[in-house]
Parts: C-alpha cells; sequence; structure tokens
C-alpha cells in the first residue's frame, strides 16, 4: 500500500472541508500494540483509492500511543499502518474519544475496540463479511473446476447463487441496523444494483439488443443508489472515490454530451451534503480537466458554468476563479461541433486569405513555428499527407506563430509548402485566442461547414479520423 502525504496532494479537494463540530471536542485516540520494541505508527485516511498520512507516533515502551487534537477530525475510513505497511481500517465518526488495542505479531486477529460499539460492529462486520467472501470464491473455485452444463455445475451454481442472496441479505441487515452511521452508509454502498429483466414489447426489431440497452439503462441510471451522498465520512473512505471513478469510467458512454448529462444529476443528488457536493465537484474538474480525450474539455466548461462561475464553490479562491474564468473564456469559441472562428490574414502570396473562403471537405488548420522542434518532425509529415490529399477535398491552412518573416518565408520555399500560409504577427485575428494556441505544433479540422470535428490531433492520427469520419457521416 502506497501511503501519501495529504500536505502535497488534494489541497483543494480537501482543505476546505472542515472536521465536524458535534458532541465532545477534539479527537483522542489511544493505541496499545502489544508485543515487541517500541513501533512507529502512522494514523492515515482514505479518499477514493488513495491513502495519505495524517500523524505518525512512536510508542513507549508499554507499546502505547496517542493520537489527539483539540479539534476533530473529518469523519471517515482511518488506517493504523505497521512500519511493514500491515495496516487495519477503523472508523471516525462522532465519538473520537475510544481505546484500541491489538498484538503485533497478528494485529487482524486480535484487535479490540474499547469505547467504541461502532467501531466493534464495524469489526465484526469486516470479518463477516471477509468470511462470506472465502465461501464464495471456495464455491466460485469448484464451479471452474466442474464440467460445464453437467448436473455438477448445476448444482454448485445454485450453491453460488444461495450464498450471494445471503451476502446481499447480511449486507442490507447491517446497513439497516446501523441506519445513520458510517457502517450503515458503508454496508449499503456495496449491495449491488439489481437490474430486473427488461420489458421488451412484442414484435420489437432485434429484441435482444433492446433487451441489453434497457437493462444497461437501468443499471446506469441506478447506479448510485445505495450511496448516501448525505454521509460525509464516504469522502473520506474507498467508496464514494471508487464509485465515481468506476461509473465514469466504465459505465458512461465517453461522449461530452453523455458525460454532462451525468454530471449535471450527480451533482444534483450530492446537494443534500456541502462536503459531499464540493468532494463530487471538485473529482469531476479534477478528471475532466486532466483528461487528454478529444472533447472532455467541454465538460469542463460545463462544470465551470454550473457550479464555478455560477458562485456555488465557496472553498475555490478568488484567483483560482480568476484563472479558470480566464481558461473557460479560451475554451468556449473552440470546443467540439462550434463553429471555427474566422481567420483573415496577410499571407506568403501578399494577398489576404481568409479560412471561410476555403470551399473543402476538410479543412484542416494548422499552427506551427519554423524552430519548433515538434514541428519540424510534424510540418514535413503533414506535408507528405495534404500532397497526396489535397485533390481529394482536402485543404491546410497553416498559420506561423511567430513574427520573424524572413525565417517563415524561408521555410515556406525550402519546404515547397503550397498549402494556405497564413501571416498575423500583430495577431489582429486573435487567433490565439480564439484557437487557445498556447504551444505548437496544434491542429484542428474542420468540415465544409467550418464546424470543428477534431483538434489536438497528431499529425499521424488525420488520416485514420478522416476516414473513419467519412464512414461514420456515411451512415
Amino acid at each position: 500500500m502506497k501511503i501519501r502525504y495529504s500536505a502535497l496532494v488534494l489541497i483543494l479537494v480537501l482543505a476546505f472541508i472542515p472536521a465536524q463540530a458535534t458532541g465532545q471536542t477534539g479527537h483522542s485516540i489511544t493505541v496499545a500494540a502489544k508485543a515487541g520494541p517500541e513501533t512507529s505508527l502512522r494514523l492515515a485516511y482514505h479518499v477514493g483509492n488513495q491513502q495519505y498520512v495524517k500523524d505518525s507516533l512512536t510508542t513507549d515502551k508499554e507499546g502505547k500511543c496517542q493520537f489527539y487534537g483539540s479539534e476533530k477530525l473529518p469523519q471517515g475510513v482511518y488506517m493504523i499502518v505497521l512500519p511493514d505497511n500491515r495496516f487495519f481500517e477503523f472508523l471516525l465518526g462522532e465519538d473520537q474519544y475510544f481505546d484500541i488495542q491489538f498484538d503485533k505479531n497478528d494485529p487482524a486477529a486480535t484487535l479490540t475496540f474499547t469505547g467504541s460499539d461502532e467501531n466493534s460492529r464495524f469489526l465484526e462486520y469486516q470479518r463477516k463479511w471477509k468470511s462470506l467472501q472465502e465461501e464464495a470464491m471456495k464455491i466460485s473455485s469448484r464451479l471452474n473446476g466442474s464440467l460445464q452444463g453437467s448436473p455438477e455445475a448445476a448444482a454448485i451454481r445454485k450453491e453460488l447463487t444461495d450464498q450471494e442472496a445471503r451476502m446481499k441479505q447480511y449486507l442490507r441487515e447491517t446497513a439497516e441496523t446501523n441506519r445513520g452511521t458510517l457502517l450503515g452508509a458503508i454496508a449499503r454502498s456495496v449491495i449491488p444494483v439489481d437490474t430486473p429483466a427488461p420489458a421488451v414489447p412484442p414484435g420489437t426489431h432485434n429484441p435482444d439488443s433492446v433487451a441489453r440497452l434497457l437493462s444497461y439503462l437501468y443499471y446506469k441510471d441506478h447506479f448510485f443508489d445505495n450511496i448516501d451522498f448525505a454521509e460525509s465520512g464516504l469522502i473520506r473512505s474507498p467508496v464514494l472515490g471508487g464509485r465515481l471513478d468506476q461509473f465514469f469510467r466504465q459505465v458512461v458512454i465517453q461522449m461530452p454530451d453523455s458525460i454532462i448529462m451525468e454530471t449535471d444529476r450527480l451533482l444534483e443528488r450530492s446537494t443534500v451534503n456541502d462536503d459531499v457536493f464540493q468532494y463530487v465537484a471538485v473529482w469531476l474538474m479534477n478528471k475532466y480537466g486532466s483528461s487528454e480525450i478529444m472533447g472532455h474539455d467541454a465538460v469542463v466548461v460545463h462544470i465551470a458554468d454550473r457550479v464555478y462561475l455560477a458562485g456555488k464553490a465557496p472553498w475555490a479562491s478568488e484567483e483560482y476563479l480568476t484563472d479558470l474564468k480566464n481558461r473557460i473564456e479560451r475554451l468556449r469559441p473552440n470546443l467540439i461541433g462550434e463553429k471555427a472562428s474566422e481567420l483573415l490574414m496577410g499571407s506568403f502570396g501578399g494577398q489576404y486569405v481568409s479560412l471561410y473562403d476555403i470551399d473543402a471537405e476538410f479543412t484542416i488548420v494548422y499552427f506551427w513555428e519554423p524552430d519548433c522542434g515538434h514541428c519540424k518532425e510534424a510540418t514535413p509529415m503533414l506535408k507528405e499527407y495534404y500532397d497526396r490529399n489535397k485533390a481529394s477535398g482536402i485543404e491546410v491552412f497553416a498559420v506561423c506563430t511567430q513574427n520573424e518573416k524572413e525565417k517563415w518565408e524561408k521555410y515556406i520555399v525550402d519546404h515547397g509548402l503550397t498549402w494556405i500560409n497564413g501571416w498575423d504577427p500583430q495577431r489582429m485575428s486573435r487567433f490565439d485566442f480564439y484557437y487557445n494556441v498556447e504551444s505548437t505544433p496544434l491542429i484542428y479540422i474542420l468540415d465544409r461547414d467550418k464546424k470543428i470535428i477534431a483538434k489536438r490531433l497528431a499529425v499521424e492520427d488525420i488520416a485514420s479520423f478522416i476516414e473513419s469520419y467519412r464512414k461514420f457521416r456515411a451512415h
């Protein structure tokens, strides 16, 4: 297990989530580690699939130490981590005054709690759930070793189904018994979504395909049914971040419109708790702000408009909001599906050229520099593609982003660049803003109507993209 130090990461996510202030103030967790010499122990916590260190102490000669402070710690799933990275988990809820005892030779088997009924129940839950999982794995192993379609396999499959039903029932009972607590929310979150058999109308064409689609839509729409968005303790647990990652990576179709629809639904559900809303909003912004998938910047613009620039992000600093606003203003004009901004500028031939005057099936807008190292590789490759395809509806509008005219003209002559060579050293067309030109080379692909259909492609991907786009449009 890799532990990260909280001071270095997730600053925006967590820095503004306050510790709950109900009940007894502060926290005091006394740990007694039996057997062996003095030991260094780390107090850590989960956030999604990562773990972060909150504090570190060394036990005294009797194996004891105390993690304490005048403020409560945010609720969640915490860990005591030993020097060899063995660890055990416990819950921090409203009551943060209790004792932990264990033997360093076998922490999991000897762990006990004093003064925390919820952690005693959590420990019982962990042990019971582990035994249920192990039993299911044994049955599954027997099924894999049986002859497919045999009576033996059918009997084992029935046994596995019964075991899965017992596991679901245990989760439901634990969630109900511990309703209103973090333990209850965790147990409930593990309950899988039951997808009913879809009702396909008689006479439907391709009923199997329709049934699969209906099952998928039900599963997607009910994916978060067992997540308690009112429980802020799920932020500091593997639950909420893990579910978000699974949903947006494996369930949602990776198209901006589909993602935007699901982000809106999720943000609305999370409004029941300010801390959860903050976590979800920041998680989404971080995920799609760092995405390298073409078109996902539309999701960033949408979240910024819906949350951050709409005054619904009190955790964000004025400096962050100002930077974000500037960034969104540069992204908005060049999103996939938008009509590309006009480029009217001088040219190598000494005449003015207009992007909108180009009559071609596809226009490649290429921002480059003669001295750019990557451009020196990309430009000859683009020229080769252009020379082979210009007669089949391909045009290139190349814009040099430098202002050294002699160097630009020499490169054009030396390399025989016969496409449209635009020249706008004063940036009167504001190409740097409207096309968000921060580095070169930079490529956009436009359709006949000058709508942006691709952006930030590598030159070597242009051919396959245009071929795929033509096939898609033909259908």
